[in-house]
């Protein structure tokens, strides 16, 4: 044989792609490389700030602790500073309902049984939830509740469509920008949601509302308010204790 097989031409399409898959498969390894290096750093920035947030709620609750000793001491009460937080939940269907009331559920995003969602405590706020008073539960959720809620019922609203939370990049995807980096993983959405903080209402828009279970051993009465023994209504602190009952 005159041509040896080293000597056969390899035609110019077939080097090219081969230039072009040595490129891309470069390209994908530096990418990944630089990803890999970001992911460290973001986990090392996610722990940082849980840190921070766990110190905060410590130190809160050791002052309130500090506080009440101290009026104890003086013979006073110490009064602590009024909830900023709401959990409210729908208790009851629509069959007799007002439309002026079936409105303000509406706008309370309370469209089933045993929905719930977050809201921050003020004039109008309250004035809403005094109109609706015999068809929803509503009270002040501790850190605890808050973040059971998060964890174990959290869903995100993306694209109109009811996702669950399953990791940190879906926070960080649909808050990061709107919120200027403050809220990149689940930790700071719990923080914005139980400090009511400057991005509240963008984290609350984020999360769909709260699907609930029937509670285990059911309800008293949720045709009366709470106070008569009944459901409906305010019921302060207590709602922690209902929430449980729920998830």
């Amino acid at each position: 044989l005159l041509f040896s097989v080293a000597m056969v031409a390899v035609p110019e399409s077939v080097l090219k792609k081969r230039k072009r898959s040595e490129k891309w498969a470069a390209d994908k390894a530096a990418a990944a490389k630089v990803a890999e290096a970001k992911g460290v750093e973001k986990k090392k920035e996610i722990f940082k700030r849980a840190e921070a947030y766990v110190a905060e709620y410590r130190s809160a609750e050791q002052q309130l602790v500090q506080m009440k000793r101290a009026a104890r001491k003086a013979g006073t009460f110490y009064v602590e500073p009024e909830a900023k937080l709401l959990f409210v939940m729908r208790l009851r269907g629509i069959n007799g309902m007002h439309p002026k009331t079936r409105k303000i559920m509406q706008v309370l995003r309370l469209l089933q049984i045993n929905n719930g969602t977050f809201m921050k405590v003020n004039k109008a706020t309250m004035n809403m939830l005094v109109k609706v008073d015999p068809y929803i539960m509503y009270g002040y959720p501790s850190l605890k509740t808050v973040k059971e809620l998060v964890y174990k019922r959290g869903h995100a609203k993306i694209n109109g469509q009811r996702v669950p939370i399953t990791d940190n990049d879906m926070i960080e995807k649909q808050l990061g920008e709107k919120t200027k980096g403050a809220v990149i993983c689940i930790e700071d959405l719990v923080h914005q949601i139980y400090t009511v903080g400057p991005y509240f209402k963008e984290c609350t828009k984020f999360l769909w509302p709260f699907k609930m279970n029937a509670p285990v051993g059911g309800f008293s009465r949720i045709r009366n308010h709470f106070v008569e023994g009944g459901d409906a209504g305010n019921r302060e602190e207590y709602i922690n204790e209902l929430i449980r009952r729920m998830l």
